[in-house]
């Protein structure tokens, strides 16, 4: 959950599941004359959409900190049996429907633990503390399971899936985020061959709800995305009862972004 605080008081409240949605809008309307369009498009755009419904358990219970009372951030939500098996089941779900959007979407959550494997050198990777025995045996146990399964598919375009799932992931993040500001990630991919490695995406703030693209990826100008949210009149809660109360009883508000 990513937990935001509004000026005016209370918390807007972002679900993984829902910036996971945000970045399957992005990742539809990736491509143009600059960028290649996603392919196989309906798998890849599908692991984007779906990329973090891992998270989806945690959303039906969701915690606060004991300390502060409030909604812990998605980093610091505490790594239980519980949340590695529910990570496992949405591998092992997605998978199901799609082996190839599985492919991408287990790579993308081992990668998190192995500093997204190298592959962006801007914005730095998460701080992770060091693996625990339960975090190493899922991380091990699907590795081996992506090396069999990339034996049938072309390796260098599963890669740079896999880089594209990290550059949308970090750009619906961004866009998630209250404090927009200029920035920028790199290598992002333009292409599926390697003599297109890979170019730097600048961001820049361009009104309320408005971002600026240079180079432009999308495939319409302005390009328009919508994300729901959670607005909780309180910024922290006595117990953990009393925040579920206000979590499922919250304003849910769209927030439409213009990306220009």
């Amino acid at each position: 959950m990513i937990v935001r605080n509004e000026p005016n008081g209370g918390l807007l409240l972002i679900g993984q599941t829902d910036h996971s949605r945000v970045v399957g809008q992005l990742a539809a309307h990736w491509g143009n004359d600059d960028f290649a369009v996603p392919r196989p498009y309906d798998s890849v755009v599908r692991a984007a959409t779906f990329h973090d419904y891992g998270w989806l358990r945690y959303e039906t219970s969701p915690l606060v900190d004991p300390q502060s009372g409030i909604p812990y951030q998605f980093l610091h939500v505490p790594l239980t049996e519980a949340q590695l098996g529910a990570y496992q089941w949405s591998l092992d779900w997605m998978t199901d429907i799609d082996p190839y959007a599985g492919l991408i979407v287990s790579m993308h959550r081992t990668g998190l633990w192995r500093g997204r494997y190298d592959t962006i050198e801007h914005p730095p990777a998460y701080h992770l503390p060091a693996l625990g025995p339960e975090v190493k045996a899922l991380v091990e146990r699907n590795e081996a399971w992506q090396r069999r399964e990339r034996n049938w598919h072309d390796e260098t375009e599963v890669w740079t899936n896999y880089r594209l799932l990290q550059i949308w992931d970090l750009l619906g993040l961004y866009v998630c985020g209250r404090e927009r500001h200029e920035d920028f990630v790199e290598p992002v991919p333009t292409g599926y061959t390697a003599d297109r490695p890979g170019t730097r995406l600048v961001m820049k703030p361009a009104g309320e709800r408005r971002v600026a693209f240079d180079p432009y990826p999308f495939d319409t100008r302005p390009c328009r995305i919508q994300l729901t949210a959670r607005h909780v009149p309180e910024a922290s809660f006595p117990d953990v009862l009393s925040f579920r109360r206000a979590y499922f009883r919250a304003e849910v508000r769209l927030l439409e972004f213009e990306l220009l």
